[in-house]
């Protein structure tokens, strides 16, 4: 078959490798009809995860056709279903929780000692996204192979366009997520970092839990204005300084919650983050954290802060004392998605949460390493590429 596969920074390339077999009975195997570049993606992309090898195959939000299934799979051949990109065994100690992202049994063995070592207990395993995650095959191919395909999958019904209901995979559980984490109470003002997918979805989800303002902060004009769309505020930061902004837009309280959709590469030239940008160019840090320290100095005493956006190592000048001495609350995690699936699918079926707004490229799978080029430098025509396997590259995108 034909999948995209990472062969160093910035090199992606679409090859032909094995097809994906059934190797556990509650396996199934999915043809491909949708996949979508992540922001995620990007990290890989520029090198930042560690454990990555040359060949692996990219690719945590799919979704497709039902082609095969092992003897457990509750799953049947010929079903439509939308894959979520954690892996979760559903009856661990977390799973039973409806913690999916903490699966005890995710992680193939021989993968969890990378975990334990650097976050102190493995997670449950991810597509497409290092080795340390699990090292499994990802989504941005023809074919995939899905474990525990009893829990994970959602069957879609019969007549739904993919575009619909593809970002149940990821990004909108997780800017649902975010949101939720982030407490909102009826009259609440959020702010949130970052429009890109997820901080979008957390914008709409705001309003939708009840928030009465939701200011939005982004430098990249159009995003600002898909976010003005749904009714947020917005803050340029490369025009105004986002703190005496929010303080002024605020009373000089603050946002009573405050969510970072940004993460581990956040953009500026800001005095933390130039210096974060050296350390990481020079191997002696690994992540640029400016959008959290901001979220935190930002927030009102006693608020909230909701962190979705993805961190993967250490950081320092983190605001501790104004963590402490303002008595905030953080909540973080990769995203429990099938927890969320079910209900989001209702939403969207009934017409309360709108996600074809967000895709603004479709493109081949054999044009995939162009689609995160395009991605990665032309980020504000640039909000969300839909690969197709199969797509005729003469079609418009």
């Amino acid at each position: 078959m034909r999948a995209l596969t990472w062969h160093g920074k910035h090199d992606v390339r679409v090859d032909t490798v094995d097809d994906p077999e059934i190797i556990n009975p509650r396996d199934a195997i999915i043809k491909i009809t949708s996949t979508a570049i992540c922001g995620s993606d990007l990290h890989l992309y520029d090198g930042y995860i560690p454990t990555m090898e040359k060949g692996d195959i990219l690719g945590h939000e799919f979704m497709g056709e039902v082609v095969e299934v092992g003897a457990k799979s509750t799953l049947q051949k010929g079903q439509r279903v939308v894959v979520p990109f954690t892996i979760s065994c559903g009856g661990c100690f977390h799973c039973e929780k409806h913690q999916y992202s903490a699966c005890e049994n995710g992680l193939p063995a021989e993968n969890q000692e990378i975990a334990q070592t650097l976050y102190g207990h493995p997670m449950a395993g991810l597509f497409g996204y290092s080795h340390m995650t699990g090292g499994y095959a990802g989504g941005q191919a023809e074919y995939v192979r899905v474990p525990f395909s009893d829990v994970g999958p959602i069957v879609i019904p019969d007549g739904v366009d993919d575009d619909k209901v593809l970002f149940l995979s990821d990004i909108l559980p997780t800017g649902w997520m975010a949101a939720e984490n982030a407490d909102i109470e009826a009259g609440d003002t959020v702010a949130v970092w970052g429009c890109g997918p997820v901080g979008l979805f957390a914008v709409q989800s705001a309003f939708l839990m009840g928030a009465e303002r939701v200011i939005a902060i982004d430098h990249f004009p159009r995003r600002l204005e898909l976010a003005r769309r749904f009714g947020a505020e917005t803050i340029n930061y490369e025009e105004s300084k986002t703190y005496d902004a929010l303080m002024e837009m605020t009373g000089g309280i603050g946002p009573d919650a405050c969510i970072d959709s940004v993460g581990l590469e956040a953009h500026g030239l800001f005095a933390d983050n130039v210096i974060d940008q050296i350390k990481v160019s020079t191997f002696l840090g690994t992540d640029r954290a400016h959008s959290i320290r901001q979220a935190i100095i930002a927030c009102r005493k006693g608020g909230r802060v909701s962190m979705p956006a993805v961190y993967g190592g250490m950081v320092d000048k983190f605001p501790l004392g104004a963590f402490m001495q303002k008595g905030l609350t953080l909540k973080t995690g990769q995203t429990h998605v099938q927890h969320y699936m079910p209900a989001l699918l209702n939403a969207i079926m009934e017409g309360k949460i709108d996600t074809t707004f967000l895709i603004s490229h479709r493109l081949p799978l054999e044009q995939a390493a162009e689609g995160y080029r395009m991605f990665h430098d032309k980020q504000n025509e640039v909000t969300k590429i839909v690969l197709k396997p199969g797509m005729d590259p003469a079609l418009p995108a």
